[in-house]
């Protein structure tokens, strides 16, 4: 089908280049912009359709690592200095 884009000149360049640098004609990489922009999730009310999850991080054997609140933080700081303050007084 035919169609008709009214691109910017800067961005028209860099697609034709890009194409002859990859040796593809202008169609074939705009037909390949296109499809890998159809292959991503679409927006749905200016949110994502499909949100991905934050990484979690698994200790070995021993389930899923607690999120660091500030409280947990601070504990953590606490008995990190203890143990330096233990560690200076040679107990």
């Amino acid at each position: 089908m035919r169609t008709t884009l009214d691109l910017p000149d800067d961005l028209f360049r860099q697609v034709k280049a890009k194409a002859a640098l990859e040796g593809a004609t202008l169609k074939e990489m705009l037909t390949r912009f296109v499809e890998s922009g159809l292959r991503r999730p679409t927006l749905l009310t200016g949110r994502l359709a499909r949100r991905s999850r934050l990484p979690v991080i698994l200790r070995r054997g021993k389930g899923i690592i607690p999120n660091l609140t500030p409280e947990l933080q601070d504990k953590l700081e606490e008995e990190d200095d203890l143990a330096k303050l233990r560690r200076s007084f040679g107990r």
